[in-house]
């Protein structure tokens, strides 16, 4: 039965690391994991709304404004996708060091200069520079989602995730209907149209500039406080518990860590299932869980060669691979699906094809959340995260299938085209909920490292797939094919790898 209370009440809290295992989605008001939940989505969303401000004007208004060819405007996409790639790998380890909550605001502070110097431009080398910068924005994504695994216990990290992804993704739908509607309406204002597009890019500007400030004066670093003081935090929960064990503060990164004694030899089993006088909010976990969790979920500040290791194990190469594929493909599919629908529906028109393409990024706000639901049910009904692997592929390998059908069927039947793209979305864009289900489990102690190389690899993924798109001119159909076999190809690849590395201690 469901728990329609446990979406604004206070919710049970893990008793070393004080993560919440419900999400309190209708408070954000009076409850810091509420607060925390909604301005890690709302941040994304605006964030992803200004990062995509170009596209809904680039090809038509701003590229008959200052004499772009359509090449340039490809380039200008691809150009975006790369600066977010860079972004989104130094995100990581930035998360690890200073914590999601600066890092998220730095990245949208940053990314609020360029959006309000778009005015500004002239000519096409202008609008490389500018979206270049404006990428910056796209890195939000990552301490969006390495903060959220610092408020959200195991239990609902995966559904956690894919919301907060999933409502920011939206950003990429709303983006289509709202920026081609304050230029129109700045237009029919009297607003000459060479101004009226450049003025319109205030509007994100002004939102990117209020939440980061939200972000600063309104939210916390971990539900234990100061970033600085997590590890603290958790010997401190430890002792208020009884549990006697030292855990390594220093920043030490390693996998498995030496078994510390609870209380005298030979004592750990009957301690292990001693009360200890539990908060009333409190999840009860006996000793060694709640060992397992000070030792290797804390996050460590990693040195360079300790974040190559995380970065190119095999745990972290295989939720990146996967993520390379839907991401990537949800990127370029994004940037030509209107195109797409006007080559084989010309009698559609503009708006018409623009709105059926916007539906594609809208179902975000349903697909990906449910994928992340998804991963949590089969984590849950089997206590195993081999399970959330199976489901992370199986979405991979249904989402090839439906990308082949398209290419290959290269409908021209609207009910046919719509209803495979509308499949497609939901296991691609389900898949990207799954991957983030089960980033949290691969080297928690270096949550960021491991987010920011995964998000980076979906970009990494736009990029290859928007050069093929580019090269393949209008032959639409022929580039979902091959991103349907690639898809299908690199989730097979991956599929034999452990979900977690042998040893590891936290993450299970």
């Amino acid at each position: 039965m469901v728990n329609l209370s446990l979406l604004w009440a206070h919710p049970e809290i893990n008793p070393v690391n004080q993560k919440a295992r419900s999400i309190p989605f209708l408070n954000p008001f009076t409850d810091k994991y509420g607060r925390t939940f909604f301005l890690s989505w709302f941040g994304f969303m605006i964030a992803f709304w200004s990062w995509y401000a170009f596209p809904p004007l680039l090809a038509d208004v701003i590229a008959e404004d200052i004499h772009m060819k359509s090449f340039e405007v490809a380039n200008s996409n691809i150009i975006a996708l790369t600066a977010t790639l860079i972004v989104r790998l130094i995100a990581g380890p930035c998360c690890d060091h200073f914590g999601p909550r600066l890092t998220f605001a730095g990245c949208l502070l940053a990314g609020a200069v360029p959006t309000f110097l778009a005015g500004t431009v002239t000519n096409a080398s202008g609008i490389y520079a500018l979206r270049f910068f404006i990428g910056i924005l796209g890195g939000s994504f990552v301490p969006c989602q390495v903060w959220t695994t610092g408020f959200f216990d195991k239990n609902v990290v995966g559904t956690a995730n894919a919301l907060t992804g999933g409502l920011g993704n939206l950003g990429g739908g709303i983006t289509y209907f709202v920026m081609p509607a304050v230029y129109n309406g700045l237009v029919k204002d009297g607003m000459p149209k060479h101004k009226a597009w450049r003025v319109s890019f205030v509007v994100p500007g002004i939102l990117i500039v209020f939440v980061a400030v939200c972000l600063l004066l309104l939210a916390e670093d971990t539900p234990t406080g100061r970033w600085s003081d997590r590890a603290a935090a958790a010997e401190e929960s430890l002792r208020r518990h009884s549990v006697v064990a030292g855990v390594d503060a220093t920043g030490s990164i390693t996998d498995a860590l030496p078994t510390p004694r609870t209380e005298k030899d030979g004592d750990a089993s009957s301690s292990a299932e001693k009360p200890h006088g539990w908060k009333d909010s409190e999840h009860q976990a006996t000793d060694q869980e709640m060992l397992d969790t000070a030792r290797g979920e804390v996050i460590q500040k990693p040195s360079f060669r300790e974040v190559f290791a995380v970065m190119f194990s095999l745990q972290t190469l295989t939720v990146a691979a996967c993520y390379f594929c839907t991401f990537g493909a949800e990127l370029a599919i994004n940037s030509i699906l209107g195109n797409y629908y006007m080559k084989n529906f010309p009698k559609l028109g503009l708006q018409q094809t623009g709105n059926w393409a916007a539906m594609f990024g809208l179902l975000n706000g349903v697909t990906r959340p449910l994928g992340g639901y998804v991963s949590d049910l089969a984590y849950k009904r089997t206590h195993s995260v081999w399970a959330k692997k199976a489901v992370l592929h199986s979405y991979g390998i249904l989402t090839g299938a439906f990308l082949i059908a398209i290419g290959v069927l290269d409908s021209k039947s609207q009910a046919t085209m719509f209803g495979l793209v509308a499949g497609m979305a939901f296991f691609l864009e389900g898949g990207n909920g799954a991957d983030f289900g089960l980033v949290p489990h691969v080297h928690p102690h270096a949550n960021g490292v491991v987010s920011g190389f995964t998000g980076a690899a979906g970009n990494f993924g736009g990029i290859i797939f928007a050069i093929i798109f580019r090269y393949n001119g209008k032959n639409y159909g022929k580039v979902f094919w091959i991103i349907g076999v690639m898809t299908m190809g690199i989730n097979l690849a991956v599929s034999w790898i452990k979900p977690i590395p042998k040893g590891q201690v936290g993450g299970r």
